[in-house]
Parts: structure tokens; sequence; C-alpha cells
């Protein structure tokens, strides 16, 4: 390894005691509602550190405290204990679960996105727990549920409780610094024809020819961008007719969704009324063009029995790149010896609660590529797992350490 360089504010980073504890959370799979055995995990391994306080909320977030010994702030390092599936393990060179350590990186579901950044979380602020006298305020680590599916919707639970003054996400960042993201929303488009049979097609209307048109004019529609985060991207997913399969029936129902990629400020109103206002245009040449538009709602059953519901509206958010949180994480960073970019993620993550909802100042940290997420093979470099934990340790130290 080559990880001398790094130098931790506290003490240094128990690499051994770090790299088993994200073996172990990769050897204990937890896909999407299926969680519980990665936070008792968790929750054991915080105790038997000394957190103060350790305990699971009714949706199963598993949450720990460093508390110090004077007031000052909270700060909340996050990160989503829950994966995605391992459907195409045939494919894969090692075992998906195994935990198998290969030159230098560690392969295994959850490597990149994201059980090793909580893994370094845990390891690399448990030395604060011998420097409490001297700490003037609380860290929190928190492994949140569901994100795969509802970003940020389970943060907002471990929001209420703790109350955090900034929050820090470990998404894969490179290890260089995250203070934006695009937003995401999805949007499903509908339109509604009349049924018939194939063979007399002219007694019915032909919902797919009525969607066909729409997304002709859907895809016509002017982007909007921001000079930092992008482009408002509106994607086509999916498309399904109902009756499916047809079976010589005209299809009545054709319902599309659209993967959106919000800005800063945009709303859910917002996005739907230029859609609303192409199928207004369809209806004004013809009144019989039927179409509705709406953002998908949905609902997660937690491992708990808990149930997590609301649309599929996560908000995009920037913090500026002069904020003290920006400001002084960068400067803790790079006494540690790494030395990190300034830039934005390009996908969506629990940050759309914390700063697109609550408007908490967030930024985001990690180690691992972000094109190394679902992949085949994932895997992470352990380089970048103890950067990640000096990383934490520092910014931690910045803002508490008296």
């Amino acid at each position: 390894m080559t990880t001398n360089f790094l130098q931790a504010p506290i003490a240094p980073v128990d690499e051994q005691a770090l790299i088993k504890l994200c073996q172990q959370l990769i050897q204990t799979p937890s896909y999407t509602g299926q969680e519980k055995g990665v936070a008792s995990l968790l929750k054991d391994t915080m105790l038997a550190l000394g957190f103060d306080h350790v305990w699971i909320d009714d949706v199963g977030n598993v949450i720990g405290q460093i508390r110090g010994a004077m007031a000052g702030p909270s700060i909340l390092f996050d990160g989503h204990i829950d994966t995605v599936e391992v459907s195409d393990q045939d494919k894969w060179s090692v075992a998906p679960f195994a935990g198998e350590i290969r030159d230098g990186h560690l392969y295994g579901r959850g490597a990149t996105d994201m059980k090793c950044s909580i893994g370094a979380m845990i390891q690399g602020l448990a030395p604060l727990i011998a420097v409490k006298n001297t700490m003037a305020g609380s860290v929190f680590i928190s492994g949140t549920v569901c994100e795969e599916t509802f970003e940020g919707i389970a943060l907002g639970k471990v929001i209420e409780a703790v109350q955090p003054d900034c929050v820090i996400i470990g998404e894969a960042s490179g290890l260089s610094l995250k203070r934006g993201q695009r937003g995401r929303a999805e949007i499903a488009v509908t339109t509604l024809g009349k049924a018939a049979h194939s063979s007399n097609p002219a007694v019915g209307k032909n919902a797919v020819y009525m969607m066909m048109e729409l997304v002709e004019k859907i895809r016509s529609l002017p982007v909007s961008q921001d000079s930092f985060l992008g482009d408002g991207i509106l994607e086509l997913t999916d498309i399904i007719s109902t009756p499916y399969p047809g079976a010589s029936v005209v299809p009545h129902r054709c319902r599309i969704t659209f993967d959106r990629r919000t800005l800063v400020g945009e709303s859910q109103d917002g996005v739907l009324e230029p859609i609303r206002q192409a199928i207004a245009e369809l209806q004004a040449q013809d009144p019989s063009f039927a179409a509705e538009v709406a953002i998908v709602s949905a609902s997660q059953e937690c491992y708990t029995g808990a149930v997590l519901s609301g649309n599929r509206f996560f908000p995009a958010w920037v913090l500026e790149e002069t904020h003290p949180l920006v400001d002084g994480a960068l400067q803790a960073l790079r006494q540690t010896g790494l030395n990190p970019s300034l830039t934005k993620y390009s996908f969506c993550t629990n940050g759309s609660t914390s700063a697109g909802v609550n408007q908490i100042p967030t930024i985001g940290f990690g180690p691992g590529r972000e094109d190394g997420a679902h992949v085949v093979d994932e895997n992470i470099e352990i380089n970048q797992l103890v950067g990640a934990a000096v990383g934490y340790q520092a910014i931690a130290a910045k803002f508490l350490l008296k």
C-alpha cells in the first residue's frame, strides 16, 4: 500500500480493521428492503468501538453518535447500506459477496456503492472517541436504507432525529469534493385511446400512435441548462401498451416513463408544464386526443415493515464554492496530503433531501470512481478506502476539535 503519506489529524487509521469491516459488509448481502443484516453489523461495530449512542430507527436506518464534551455543531456523515441486485453473476470473475482482495482492490457488490464508504466513516471517525473532552459538538454516522429506489427519503428520517448543521454524503467521488448534483424526476405520460379489433382499426384509436406523435413533440422541447450542473436531460426510459400482449387488439392505452435530470430551482410543476403544453397543443388540433402526465408516485417496504412512499422527485442542489463547509473541508483534506478537485456528482444522491429539500449545507466526499457503481466485478482501491477514512477524520476534526 502507498497510503503512508496521508496524515490523520488525530490518530492513524487502523487499515486492517477497516479492510476487515468492509469485507464483512460486502459479505452481508443487503438488497433494497433487505438491509437488516448490515444494519445490525454496523450497530454492533459502532457499539464495540465505544460510540456514545447507537440505534436503529423505525425504517431500519442505523445511526451512531460521538458526543463531544462541549456544545457545538452536529455533523452528519451519511451513506446508504442497500445495493442493487446481482442479476448477472455468471459474468463476474469473482464471487460477488466474498469480499475478495486482488492487486490492491477489494471486490464485491457494494464495494463502491457504497458499503466501503460507511466502513471508512466508522473507522476514520472512531479516533474522535478518545478526544471527546476537546470536542465541541457531535458527529453522527447514518447508514440509510432504500436509497437505490428512493434517494434521500430514508435520510429524511435521520435528519428529523439528529437535526444536523451540515451533511457529508459519502458517495463515490474519487476523493474529490462534490458541492452539488442534478436532481431526478420520474415522469409518467399516458395516452388514452379506444380499443378495437386490429382487423377494423378505424373504429378505435391507437394509443401507441398517439404516443408516437406526443413523444416527437416532447423531444423538440428546449432543454434547461446550468453552467455548473449541465443540462436538464429528459430521456425516455420505458414504454408499454395496454393490453399487452396485444392479440389482435388496438391498444387503448400507452404509458411511457421519462427520466428527467433537474436543475436547482426546478419544481415538480415546473418540469411537468412543458409536457402539459405539448398535450394541449395536440388537443387543440384534435379534440379527441387524450393524455395525462404526472410525477411517478411509489412506495417501498423496509425490512422493518415500515413503508416509505412519495413522489419520485429528488431536487438538485449546489453549495457555493465560498461556503465555509466547502472551504473548511478543502483545507482539512489538503492538510492530510490529499489534493481534491472541487466538482459535482453526475448522479443523484441522498443529498437531494439534505440540501435540496431541507437546505442543509451538504458536500460529497467518498472513495471509488463514480462509474464504478452497479457494474460487473464492482471493486474499490484500498488506497482510496484509506484516503477516505483519513479525510472523514480530517473534516470532523476541522469543525469540531478545539
